[in-house]
Formats: C-alpha cells, structure tokens, sequence
C-alpha cells in the first residue's frame, strides 16, 4: 500500500490528521517530501544516509508525519498521524532511515524508525470503515516484520549532488 493522508482527523486518540494505506496509484494524497529532521538545514539533492533522521511532509496538507504515545484505533499499536502547520512541528515529526548500506538507494526498501519512542513505521491488514472506508490503519510497532518495509514508487528524484558523486568515485580506489 502507499503511505496515505488527507485531511480527515482521527474520532479518538489524538484528534491529528489521519495517515492511512492505500492501493490507489493515481491518488494524490499519497506523495511526500522528504525533508531534513526538525530545525535541521537540508540541501534539496543531499542523499540520505541510513540511519539519518528525516521528516516526511505530506504534500496535499503541509503536515509532518508523526507519532506519539496514543493508541492506533483499530489495532491497539502506537498511533501515527500528520502534525503541524506550513511544514512545521516538533521533534515527534522525526523519524529514522533504516536501510542496509550507506545511503537509501532510490530502488531500496527501507524501515521508518521513530526517533522518540523507536517504533516502526507500519501498515498490517486493520480496515476503516466510514469516512475512510477501505483505508488501511498505519500505526507504530515495536518490532521490525514484514510488515513495516516501505519503497519509493514514484515521485521526483533529486540527482546527488557533486560532493557526493565524488566521494563515490574516490570510495572505489
């Protein structure tokens, strides 16, 4: 499913903008922008390290994405929502790249880890009914499964900038 959200708030727990999964690849609520970890300076083009804190903002509503220690409404798990306002939150916006090498390869799949409460970023079989029916429940879990690898599907690529295309060339001498 694709990383999904709109601007429907939760009934229950935090009252925050919804973030869901959907199958949809023609939904425009589905893209985000990765951004550098809150009040951390990010050149648009720097690839991203594994292990690197990012933000994911949606595009659709300026909102980060988010978690914090309320409860997910369908599946008892940690809650994941969107927060902020013109981009901007707090700290629980961020969110830690877990991948195998040294940068997230456009093709690779990845983990979101929370960098407050460690957590992963997941997405199990939890349907909402009314108004989101069909959505699936994105919430926050404890342990790394299947069930929390993500994968780039589209969007726009950034190409690396000059420094880090030198730094690869070196790195293989």
């Amino acid at each position: 499913v694709r990383l999904h959200s709109h601007d429907v708030r939760y009934g229950s727990g935090s009252g925050q903008q919804s973030v869901t999964g959907v199958s949809a690849a023609d939904d425009g609520n589905s893209y985000w922008r990765v951004r550098g970890r809150t009040a951390a300076v990010c050149q648009r083009g720097t690839p991203v390290r594994c292990g690197q804190a990012i933000r994911l903002t949606h595009l659709g509503t300026g909102r980060n994405l988010h978690s914090h220690r309320f409860t997910s409404p369908l599946s008892g798990n940690q809650e994941v929502s969107a927060f902020g306002e013109a981009s901007e939150g707090d700290y629980l916006d961020d969110w830690t790249v877990v991948c195998s090498g040294t940068y997230w390869a456009r093709d690779d799949e990845v983990r979101f880890q929370h960098t407050s409460t460690d957590v992963f970023l997941s997405v199990t079989g939890e349907q909402y009914g009314r108004p989101i029916h069909g959505q699936k429940e994105v919430h926050g879990m404890a342990a790394s499964s299947q069930n929390n690898y993500w994968k780039v599907m589209e969007g726009i690529f950034m190409q690396p900038s000059e420094t880090f295309q030198m730094e690869q060339y070196h790195a293989e001498l």
